[in-house]
């Protein structure tokens, strides 16, 4: 038995010897010409893209309906998250400038990265564009005031604000935003300001990422649906600022029911753009709209569509 012992760890020390040697040779011999490829794609693999958190990839089904409607927008898509349908497609990878839409990165940038202070200083650089919600330098507001800004009335200083205070500045915060996007498995987006005016380069996005976009805001951030679907909203005054009364943009909330929101766009260049999140009947559907001539109206119409060609009646609205 004891020689059985000694000569079984004797093979184990002349494999361990004889593994050394061989990865001691490679190594000297053949290093310079060996490339070793991870099989993770640097999209999510966080020393290459520090956005990523946790694999959390969703794309949706390509089961569209043979049904349509005529929409004036260059692109749009409606999806319903509960039965995983296409309801409407149109040109949904054109890549089309998407103006004040970038702002739903910019909030999901903002809320994945809070000061631990929760202290945002407005800074004089920050105080851009003509869509504001009134910030003035050196005032200092909480995260979820700001995020209220940037949503309700489109703030262009609020977007400029929490890209300013992210650690590393404004270029940081919009190198995290195309990081998340590489991370969501995108690669029809690109953003080059957290706020979506134009003449800071190239940006684009298509109608399909922002579907995937916005719904992974809605599912991941409670905070972000409650501001998305607020009315208004009333900031007071505090010895760091003063008091805003900030009114949502998005009118369906009010004329439509079961419209959640999510954010409207207009730039010359991008047109009239529009998401909508709609919760009815247990049927959630996100909608997207780049590019139209009324997207009011039209997003109205793509409603009733998504809802009446699943056999559910359209709510009244206004």
């Amino acid at each position: 038995m004891k020689k059985f012992l000694h000569f079984g760890l004797s093979v184990y020390i002349l494999i361990g010897v004889t593994s050394l040697i061989l990865v001691n040779f490679l190594v000297h011999n053949y290093s310079k010409n060996i490339n070793l490829v991870s099989p993770i794609p640097d999209f999510i693999t966080y020393f290459k893209n520090n956005q990523v958190s946790t694999i959390n990839l969703w794309f949706p089904n390509n089961n569209s309906s043979n049904q349509t409607i005529e929409i004036t927008a260059t692109s749009g898509i409606a999806y319903d998250l509960t039965t995983n349908k296409i309801l409407l497609s149109k040109n949904p990878k054109e890549k089309l400038p998407m103006a004040s839409l970038t702002k739903i990165m910019t909030a999901i940038i903002a809320l994945e990265n809070k000061k631990t202070n929760n202290l945002y200083l407005v800074s004089k650089g920050d105080l851009v564009g003509e869509a504001v919600m009134g910030l003035s330098a050196n005032e200092i507001l909480p995260l979820n005031d700001l995020l209220y800004g940037l949503i309700l009335l489109s703030g262009n200083d609020a977007a400029e604000t929490l890209a300013s205070n992210f650690v590393g500045g404004r270029t940081a915060f919009i190198k995290a935003m195309n990081d998340k996007v590489k991370s969501l498995g995108l690669s029809d987006t690109n953003f080059t300001n957290p706020s979506g005016l134009e003449g800071d380069g190239l940006q684009y996005t298509t109608a399909y990422d922002l579907l995937v976009i916005t719904k992974y805001a809605l599912d991941k951030f409670p905070t972000f649906n409650m501001i998305v679907s607020t009315f208004n909203y009333n900031i007071e005054a505090t010895s760091t600022h003063k008091a805003f009364y900030l009114e949502n943009e998005t009118s369906l909330i009010s004329s439509y029911p079961g419209v959640k929101g999510v954010k409207t766009g207009y730039t010359p260049e991008a047109g009239l753009c529009l998401v909508t999140y709609l919760d009815y009947k247990e049927h959630r559907i996100i909608a997207v709209l780049l590019n139209s001539s009324n997207r009011r109206q039209e997003m109205k119409d793509l409603l009733d569509f998504a809802l009446s060609s699943q056999g559910i009646k359209p709510p009244p609205h206004i």
